[in-house]
Parts: structure tokens; sequence; C-alpha cells
């Protein structure tokens, strides 16, 4: 299955962009989902239909479909919600109010995962096209497979293993005193046979052959800054981008001069972009006179990113992370494009290497060959970040 991920800044036009990359795979016979993740749904509105949380076909090889993280919290993690609201309603919640609250922060981002996992091991669909919710949240939801692994590993088993071991000795105890049972081995299987799915899911997200992010964006200042940022942050958890769209450009045609010093910024910006962002293939799409709601108008936005070419195709193969011996030496190099060496911070336990680019962190576990030895030193160098290690 070739996975798509839409990404940028909020109010960019990834909505319209996935849409329209979805309505040219399916005009190509292959099986499409466009599968919004965003808190904030736009995509029933881009396709002008009603959509819920199970897919809808719009048109002829083509559906979508809106993340709705209550109903799969339900359907794939009922006992785990049933308990939280159990506990919320001992602590004096009427049950509504629990039963929303149930919904933790960041489940939103695990269950696009989730999802995301349960269609690739279907195979239903050739193309799945993730329209994902801006641009930081959409890093924290690639991030998950690496951060949970962390956590579940050194926290959470040997928790789940010493709750179940006292529970039938603690629990007549507890009830009386709290109001609410403790977990049971249902509730506490539930995490960790999430966390399986998505480490299974994190090879898919970091195959460069059938899995690519597309970086949305608009001729501007602070959008430039935070797709270029996206970029580094996408590359160290080992994501590959394959294409930029700078969206919203102003026509040539247009002469009003209320739009001139519009025009003249957005000619600045789309020459940062072009070398910002080189060598990944940057398309470009004018701002239309209408709104890109309904298939018509997705239709033209199509016809301009995408005539004559195969969206489902891997446009660029970016090596993010490769390791380069130097005789006795060895290099780890890191594709971080745009982020200056005196913003990344690293440090080494064990066998796991710890990079901080401001307030993204990465624990990456070391290949064997890196893991007994220690850091000599680093540079950035063509955009790549190479860390010496020597015995």
């Amino acid at each position: 299955m070739r996975v798509i991920l839409m990404t940028g800044k909020g109010g960019v036009g990834k909505t319209s962009v996935a849409a329209a990359t979805g309505l040219r795979c399916a005009e190509l016979g292959y099986k499409t989902l466009v599968l919004s993740t965003d808190p904030a749904h736009s995509l029933a509105d881009s396709f002008d239909l009603p959509l819920g949380h199970e897919a809808v076909q719009v048109k002829p090889n083509l559906w979508g479909a809106e993340l709705d993280a209550l109903m799969e919290l339900e359907s794939n993690w009922g006992a785990v919600k049933r308990y939280i609201t159990q506990v919320l309603q001992a602590r004096g919640l009427e049950g509504i109010q629990a039963e929303e609250l149930a919904i933790l922060p960041g489940m939103d981002e695990i269950f696009g995962l989730v999802r995301m996992k349960r269609h690739y091991d279907e195979g239903q669909y050739d193309v799945l096209i993730i329209d994902s919710a801006p641009t930081g949240t959409a890093l924290r939801l690639l991030s998950l497979p690496e951060v949970g692994g962390w956590y579940m590993r050194r926290f959470y088993k040997p928790f789940q293993k010493m709750s179940v071991a006292l529970r039938p000795l603690v629990e007549p105890l507890f009830r009386p005193i709290a109001g609410f049972s403790l977990p049971d081995k249902e509730v506490m299987d539930a995490p960790y046979e999430f966390y399986e799915q998505i480490e299974a899911l994190e090879k898919v997200l970091t195959d460069n052959t059938q899995t690519s992010v597309r970086l949305v964006m608009n001729p501007e200042k602070m959008v430039i800054k935070e797709s270029l940022r996206a970029h580094a942050y996408l590359s160290l958890y080992n994501v590959s981008t394959d294409m930029v769209v700078a969206n919203r450009i102003i026509p040539d045609h247009v002469t009003d001069p209320f739009f001139m010093g519009w025009k003249e910024n957005q000619a600045t910006y789309r020459t940062e972009i072009q070398e910002n962002f080189h060598p990944l293939p940057i398309k470009e799409v004018p701002l239309f006179q209408e709104e890109m709601c309904g298939l018509v108008a997705l239709e033209r936005l199509k016809d301009i990113l995408y005539e004559g070419e195969d969206p489902a195709q891997v446009y660029y193969q970016e090596n993010t992370l490769r390791v380069v011996q130097h005789d006795k030496e060895y290099s780890l190099e890191i594709y971080l494009p745009g982020i200056p060496k005196d913003q990344v911070e690293l440090s080494k336990s064990a066998d796991e290497l710890n990079i901080r680019i401001g307030n993204h962190r990465r624990n990456l576990v070391l290949p064997q060959a890196l893991a007994a030895m220690q850091p000599a030193g680093a540079k950035m160098e063509e955009d790549y970040l190479k860390i010496r290690f020597s015995a």
C-alpha cells in the first residue's frame, strides 16, 4: 500500500491538496482512501459531501473518512474507556462529562496511527492519503512509535506485571476507600497491545519506498519557517518527504494595485522555497477565484497538481539516516536540512543516542556496531548532521 501524509501549518490548504490527490489516484484506477486525522475536520467540506468515521464512497475508486476519536476508543479500547469513565464518575463528574473526558489528551494522534495500521493490514486500498493535523500535532503523531516504545519498555511493562500480581491482594482494601476498582488485566493489556501495533507501523512510516510526507505551504515567512522545521524534524524521525506544494500563489494576470505588495513578497518567498527545499520537487498552485469546495473545484486543483502524472509515485527518495564507515571509525549521518549545529544537543546512554532540537527529541537505538562506541565529534555538512563514533 502506498501511504502519503499531507501536513503543513494550519490553514495552508493541505486538506484540498489531499482531496485533489485522492481524485487523481482514483482516476488512474487506484482504490484510494483519504482519511482525515485532524480533530478539526474539513475533509467533508472539501468534498462537499457528508463523511463519517467509516469510509464513504465519494466516486468510483475513491473513499473518504474523518476519524472519530470517541468511536475509535469505544471499538478498540472499550475496556479502558469504561475504566476511565468509572474513575471520573467516582470523583464526582456526571455521566456525559466523564464520557467526554475519557478521551485523554493525545488519544486522537494514537488512534490516527492505529487506524492507519488497520487499513495497512487489511490491504483493502491501493493508496492511503492521510490529511493530518497541523504540523506540530502531526510531528507528535510521527514520533509516537519511538517515544511510546521508550516508555513502554522501561516503565509500563514492569508496572503491568506488578499490577496484575498485586490486584487480588490490594483490591479489597482499595475499592472502599477510592470508590472504584483497580484496573483489571484487560485494561492493563490494552495500552501495550496498542503500542505493539504502533511499533509495527513504524516500519511502514520509515520505509521511503512506500511512505512519504508532502509539505503544503503558502509563500509566507512564518509558514516557510515552520515548514523548514517540520522537514528537519521529519528527518529526525526518519520519515521521508518527497514533495513540497507551494499553494495560493497570486497569478501573473492579477494587476490590481492592492495585490502588488503581496506579489512582490510572494516572489521573494517563492525563491526562498526553491532554495531551501532543493532538491525536493516543488509544485506551485495559484490562488483560485473560488473556494476549493466540491468536486468541480477539486478537479481544477487536481489538473494543476498532477496533469499527466501519477501522484502515487515516490517523487523523491530522501535518505534521512545512514551509517558510513571510515577506516576504524563510523559516522552516523542524519538529514537535518536548515538546522544550525548549535541548535542540536547530543547525549548517549547505553545503546541509545538522544538527539534534541528545540522541543523535539529522539531516542535513537544505535546499530550494534555503534552501541559499544562513544561519540567523538559532530558537524553539519551539506544538511547532514554527521556524528563520528570511535572505540
